[in-house]
């Protein structure tokens, strides 16, 4: 579990980019921080690993406060996914899987073992092993850093906007590709975001934040839809445009499912 105990970060320029933050993140679960940009996500995720200091209060994991941790030992224990992948240019797809064990002490031809068996579980061909970052596509890097997110077996993943950076085709295949692997592993991650419909897709927890770093809701998808906390909340979500709210008309003899502008949203399964 990971816990935040009226956090605040305030920059040596004056910046509050988090204030007093309190909020629980379940385990197993996914908890996807959204917002828009300079409302604090990013740096509330990057607190977890300590990739930032809070200037007040106090995140734990599992009861223990993260700044009694050495911050290179916690970093090497919690997997880390970023946006545009983050992998190392001149280093081949395993050889980049296998970073982090193999700074941990795993034998060379282990940690190789384990990379290839990750490349099996993001869906990725054996065969891309010997390439290089810049041969495969966006959608291919960036399940190689999925991989190597969790090639320690971490309880905890981090991404932070992993999928912003791909066209929408890959970028749906990703969040479908996480779905399943959250379905079988079960991790504690933590998801941040800038997109409402990817947030209530992968969540299980959304936070929605607010300039100023302030939390303006936190509370499962449906729970938010249903009873946005606030006008802010309502406006961001689109519940107050009636964005949201669907029907269903007869086009060419099939249901079409449209929101309240009348533009397409789906079709109707039978």
């Amino acid at each position: 579990m990971i816990e935040f105990r009226r956090v605040t970060k305030q920059f040596p320029d004056g910046t509050v980019a988090v204030e007093d933050v309190d909020i629980v993140m379940q385990p197993h679960k996914t908890t996807v921080l959204v917002g828009s940009s300079g409302s604090g996500k990013t740096t509330l995720l990057r607190m977890i690993n300590r990739m930032v200091d809070p200037t007040g209060g106090q995140v734990l994991i599992d009861g223990t406060d993260v700044a009694t941790r050495d911050p290179v030992q916690l970093r090497r224990g919690i997997g880390y996914v970023m946006q545009n992948s983050g992998l190392l240019p001149h280093r081949k797809v395993i050889d980049n899987v296998a970073t982090v064990p193999l700074l941990r002490g795993t034998s060379k031809r282990a940690a190789y073992d384990r990379a290839l068996e990750l490349l099996d579980t993001v869906g990725l061909d054996r065969s891309l092993a010997d390439r290089y970052p810049s041969q495969l596509s966006g959608g291919q890097q960036q399940r190689v850093g999925v991989a190597r997110g969790l090639a320690v077996d971490p309880n905890i993943l981090l991404m932070d906007e992993p999928f912003g950076a791909v066209d929408p085709i890959v970028r749906s295949e990703l969040q479908q590709e996480l779905l399943r692997l959250q379905g079988e592993l079960g991790k504690t991650v933590v998801f941040v975001t800038h997109d409402i419909d990817e947030a209530f897709l992968l969540g299980d927890q959304v936070v929605i934040m607010q300039q100023g770093g302030r939390i303006s809701q936190a509370a499962s998808p449906a729970e938010i839809l249903a009873h946005p906390a606030d006008a802010f909340v309502a406006d961001f979500v689109g519940a107050d445009r009636g964005k949201r709210a669907l029907h269903v008309t007869e086009v060419d003899g099939r249901s079409l499912v449209v929101d309240a502008d009348g533009r397409p949203a789906g079709v109707l399964a039978s």
